[in-house]
């Protein structure tokens, strides 16, 4: 007899009501486990790695690989929260220009983003399929195709003192440039995943508003963003989480000490030679910088996955 079709076998999976799946055979059972434990300790190797030797007090790295940390100092943590590398900037200095552009690339993206993908998903306007196609392909695009152009255009924008001839504000070689640019590479991601959400609003209920008397900005911020909410929250922590790690653009347009960013003073400690570095240094520093987005991450990520999977299946 003919094998039954293989999709239909699998949507047939679970409709009997049973709450657990169809049981392995133990072969594969054992098959999966071992390659799930080959990949959970292929990730959990440099991590370890990094853990045992931020909690060293010996700042040269160890002879012999050790991924179980042997003493508990937290010396190295207190000098790089007091001040990580000898430019004259304090790790508060570094956290708050961070957070500046993580939560102002985030915001600014995020409000253009969904204006745009409203205008995409509820408008017929001349040269909409094309400039989504322009959209994407900006997304398939480099970061770092972009960044010379972004240089040459925001190093013509100055500010100049007429008296004495120097320059007193560059674009290029501020805060607000890099955060320009790093608008410039979130926008795309953020207006497709936006407008694929926006997608599976019902359009009825904005007809039923406008039947009410609703005008077009108070269906947009009283029905369709509370809608939205769930895909704005994701698209503003997937655009944070980028930018809070970002370090091309700001590494290539920023050369004032007092402007640098918590990642480019991760790579500010490694040093000329690996023989100078502070290891133990580096792996606290590196710790402190991926902690506090890695345990938001790890706390939302139900909500995470979920948000994004919403616009996945129209209707």
């Amino acid at each position: 007899m003919a094998t039954a079709n293989p999709i239909k076998r699998i949507l047939s999976v679970n409709t009997s009501g049973e709450k657990g799946g169809r049981a392995l055979p133990l072969g594969r059972q054992l098959v999966l486990q071992i390659i799930s434990l080959f990949i959970a300790i292929t990730v959990m190797f440099p991590i370890m790695y990094i853990i045992t030797l931020a909690f060293s007090s010996n700042p040269s790295r160890p002879s012999t690989l050790q991924l179980i940390p042997t003493e508990l100092s937290t010396e190295a943590f207190a000098k790089v929260l007091d001040r990580p590398t000898a430019n004259p900037v304090t790790f508060v200095e570094l956290l708050r220009n961070s957070l500046v552009l993580s939560l102002g690339v985030g915001a600014v993206s995020l409000l253009f983003a969904v204006s745009a993908a409203y205008a995409f998903a509820r408008f017929k306007f001349a040269g909409r399929q094309f400039l989504m196609l322009a959209v994407f392909f900006v997304i398939l695009m480099p970061g770092v195709g972009l960044a010379t152009p972004l240089f040459l255009l925001f190093n013509g924008i100055s500010i100049i003192d007429p008296e004495s001839g120097q320059v007193i504000f560059n674009l290029r070689n501020s805060l607000l440039g890099v955060g320009i640019a790093m608008i410039a590479g979130a926008l795309p991601f953020a207006i497709w995943n936006l407008k694929g959400y926006l997608d599976t609003i019902p359009k009825e209920l904005e007809e039923a508003a406008r039947i009410d008397g609703a005008s077009h900005n108070r269906t947009f911020f009283q029905i369709v963003l509370p809608l939205a909410a769930p895909a704005l929250a994701v698209t503003f922590f997937l655009s944070f989480m980028g930018n809070w790690q970002e370090f091309t653009l700001s590494w290539l347009f920023l050369n004032k000490p007092s402007d640098y960013t918590l990642a480019m003073t991760l790579y500010n400690m490694t040093g000329q030679y690996a023989q100078n570095v502070q290891w133990n240094q580096f792996s606290a520093m590196a710790i402190i910088v991926a902690l506090p987005v890695a345990v938001v991450y790890i706390a939302l990520q139900k909500q995470i996955v979920g948000g994004l999977t919403l616009g996945g299946v129209k209707g």
